[in-house]
């Protein structure tokens, strides 16, 4: 792979752009694409008629994995729309392999009308060979309850590993959302978060990318974002060591994420609580509104 690849965001439609590289340049691939739901970007129709799609999403994910190494790791996020096509698709016509179908469970979620609120993305974690592929366990343990909550001797002392459940307040729940689990608890980077752009609608959390580049990539490695809308994919690879390649439709985007790139070094902290049920206050600690006026 020429050099030159590594380590930047290129401005532009990323079929052609993924159709430029070499096959199985890569290591790790990330992909939030639209969702085809009405949400009002700038330089894209997120109204496109099935099939139509459809068979945008078979292109491009053609061409991420054909540009995907023998080992290499794929990462899909995606609503529940087109979740089960996708997934498919994948599966038969990729040539991809589903290790885990993980739920990202998010506070702050999308209010709906006649249909229960929007509270969930699917994560698919696809890999190209089942048998040869990256997973480092030992980078996203956390202590287990055995050794929390029951001090069980027979814990492993390392901790354990990161399921679709319906709960109000994760927070009041300890045991819940465990890291080894397939549903992942991470707040959905809102108006007022710290870490929030400010110019994109569709922010990832820092510490929900770091989870997966971490846990699907080593240092070093490259890892790719077809669609890199506000950055964090970028940002979060270079924080932690890795190489980085992006493409991004809109200028305006393109240029922002580039002004975000430069502000951030190898070895910075990511934004965002690592476990975020801790720093969450539970319903006995929250703030009460004063009683209303009876009616």
């Amino acid at each position: 792979m020429p050099k030159t690849i590594a380590n930047q965001l290129i401005q532009g439609d990323c079929v052609a752009g993924l159709a430029s590289l070499p096959a199985g340049c890569v290591d790790l691939a990330f992909a939030d694409p639209p969702f085809n739901i009405g949400y009002d970007y700038d330089e894209y129709d997120d109204r496109r008629a099935t099939d139509d799609y459809l068979t945008w999403c078979d292109q491009w994910l053609a061409e991420v994995s054909r540009v995907l190494k023998p080992d290499g790791t794929f990462w899909l996020a995606i609503g529940d729309e087109y979740a089960a096509e996708l997934k498919v698709a994948m599966q038969r016509q990729h040539g991809l392999h589903c290790r885990s179908w993980v739920v990202w469970y998010y506070t702050f979620g999308v209010n709906c009308k006649a249909k229960f609120s929007r509270s969930h993305a699917h994560l698919f974690h696809m890999v190209k060979d089942p048998k040869k592929f990256t997973f480092n366990v030992d980078e996203i343990r956390v202590p287990s309850a055995r050794q929390l909550v029951y001090a069980d001797n027979r814990a492993n002392p390392k901790g354990r590993l990161p399921d679709d459940t319906w709960i109000l307040r994760p927070q009041d729940l300890p045991d819940g959302f465990q890291p080894d689990d397939d549903t992942w608890y991470f707040p959905r980077v809102a108006g007022t978060f710290k870490e929030r752009a400010g110019w994109h609608g569709c922010q990832m959390p820092e510490q929900l990318l770091g989870r997966i580049i971490k846990a699907t990539s080593n240092p070093g490695e490259l890892v790719l974002d077809p669609f890199s809308g506000s950055g964090t994919t970028l940002v979060v690879a270079k924080k932690l060591g890795r190489k980085y390649l992006g493409f991004e439709l809109s200028k305006e985007y393109a240029a922002r994420v580039t002004d975000r790139l430069k502000e951030t070094k190898s070895g910075d902290d990511l934004n965002g609580a690592a476990e975020p049920l801790k720093s969450a206050p539970s319903t006995a600690k929250g703030k009460r509104v004063k009683s209303l006026p009876s009616k």
